[in-house]
């Protein structure tokens, strides 16, 4: 019975929501952001670098401070606005390949993440967990929902198709030529239509933003024990996120670079391989698997199909499914050396949606040596993963929708 709850979003004005909107802050090389806030004093990027005010790289405890400064000079400006009374937010995409996707923002249950009614299917590192739940703390808002999808259910449906028929209360296209849409659901028997149709549900799964969930569930954890009258309901409960169907989820790969062969030679190196697939040398064909177990590899100017030998490989579970982790576990591990997948400089990453080309270009300008193409999981691999209690090694799935920041903002 998942708790998904309406609440007082704090938006941007209509006039100035494209010039808010930004992407997360990770996502720009240094270049990218000073160039969008040289030009742009109304980018969300203003609150979440204040170091940019002062020309100063500022970390820590010092730039939380400042972040909460930042947003609460955006509020006193009326840049941002909180909405009167609580609200569902239908909120819909369509990007440059006019794929759509349309789900609804709320506030979700940090108690349904620790009973397992939200489920997570990836590993999250504390010491990053610890470090944003303190900046939760401080800046005391949440500006970017986490992904959270759901089987389809035709209740909801009907609302988010009843409610886009209106005019939306933001419309506007960003320079990745992606359009956002924002809807209020404010009227009360909508409400409680959604509110109900959520708990009907038996498992929600997060999609993207594990560490974000993470956090916020600890810092629930930390309000908590020092709130005497801690009733469960208070704001700091429950995160924001956007929830889609299953059916609107899109799955990419990430693919692998590595920067050596681990002291082998090509012809050591294929050797060796021959154990867990069968081999064949596809020329300067630009071969892209087409279904699971299958493998692209390019090497010394040539591609590979890699098909997987499924009587020396054991399926035990879901994980040893998972086409990332038969790569780490019969070539990337004990052939290449590589132990550790976040940590080890030797491996890179390339998202599927760039298809094949930046694999071929990196190790073509012999920034790599050899590359490997997955074909991406489904979301019935990653439900099944999480309902194993099992985690996907990093960097096994690129999701859309991605979301931008500073459109709904949760205060708790």
């Amino acid at each position: 019975m998942a708790k998904i709850h309406p609440f007082k979003a704090i938006r941007p004005t209509r006039d100035k929501v494209s010039l808010v909107a930004s992407r997360s802050y990770e996502s720009y090389t240094a270049f990218e952001r000073d160039s969008r806030m040289d030009y742009n004093p109304y980018s969300f990027l203003h609150i979440v670098n204040p170091g940019y005010k002062y020309q100063k790289e500022i970390s820590g405890e010092e730039r939380y401070k400042l972040v909460r400064n930042r947003y609460l000079e955006f509020k006193e400006d009326e840049i941002f606005v909180q909405d009167e009374t609580p609200c569902y937010y239908v909120y819909k995409i369509v990007n440059r390949e006019q794929e759509s996707f349309s789900g609804i923002v709320a506030a979700a249950s940090t108690a349904d993440y620790e009973n397992n009614v939200i489920k997570i299917h990836e590993d999250t590192l504390q010491h990053r967990e610890n470090t944003f739940k303190e900046y939760l703390k401080t800046v005391g808002f949440n500006a970017e929902p986490v992904l959270l999808t759901y089987p389809d259910n035709d209740t909801i449906s009907d609302v988010i198709s009843k409610k886009i028929q209106e005019r939306a209360e933001f419309e506007f296209t960003t320079t990745y030529r992606d359009t956002h849409y924002l809807w209020k659901v404010e009227d009360p028997k909508s409400i409680e239509v959604l509110k109900d149709a959520f708990a009907s549900i038996g498992t929600i799964y997060i999609a993207d933003g594990h560490h974000r969930s993470a956090s916020s569930h600890l810092l629930a954890q930390d309000l908590k024990v020092n709130n005497s009258d801690h009733s469960g309901e208070e704001p700091y409960n429950f995160f924001m996120s956007y929830l889609i169907p299953e059916s609107d989820l899109r799955i990419y790969e990430f693919n692998r670079l590595i920067k050596d062969l681990n002291g082998l030679t090509k012809e050591e190196f294929l050797i060796k391989l021959d154990e867990w697939f069968r081999i064949e040398n596809r020329g300067i064909e630009a071969y892209k698997p087409s279904k699971p177990h299958h493998f692209s590899m390019y090497l010394d100017g040539e591609f590979y199909s890699l098909y997987l030998r499924k009587t020396t490989y054991q399926f035990d579970n879901a994980l040893e499914e998972l086409d990332a982790q038969i790569l780490y576990k019969t070539v990337l591990k004990p052939i290449l050396g590589i132990e550790d997948l976040r940590t080890d400089t030797r491996i890179e990453y390339s998202h599927g949606k760039n298809d094949i080309i930046p694999v071929k270009s990196r190790i073509d300008n012999q920034e790599f040596q050899v590359g490997f193409v997955l074909f991406p999981a489904s979301v019935s691999q990653m439900k099944k993963i999480a309902d194993e209690g099992l985690k996907m090694p990093p960097k096994s799935t690129y999701i859309e929708p991605k979301l931008r920041s500073g459109i709904t903002i949760y205060e708790f």
